[in-house]
């Protein structure tokens, strides 16, 4: 099976960490995408964490 790893993304305004998913462990790069931030109550770029 596939190695999964759980990661989180955060508001690029807030640094709220609002999503979380699952995504294969050999990537070498972060993910970032565009997503609604209920803190900031507006659609902003939310990146990859730890």
């Amino acid at each position: 099976m596939g190695d999964r790893v759980i990661t989180t993304l955060a508001c690029g305004d807030c640094k709220n960490k609002n999503y979380f998913f699952a995504r294969g462990k050999k990537k070498d790069y972060k993910v970032e995408t565009k997503k609604f931030c209920k803190a900031c109550k507006k659609s902003t770029a939310h990146k990859e964490v730890k």
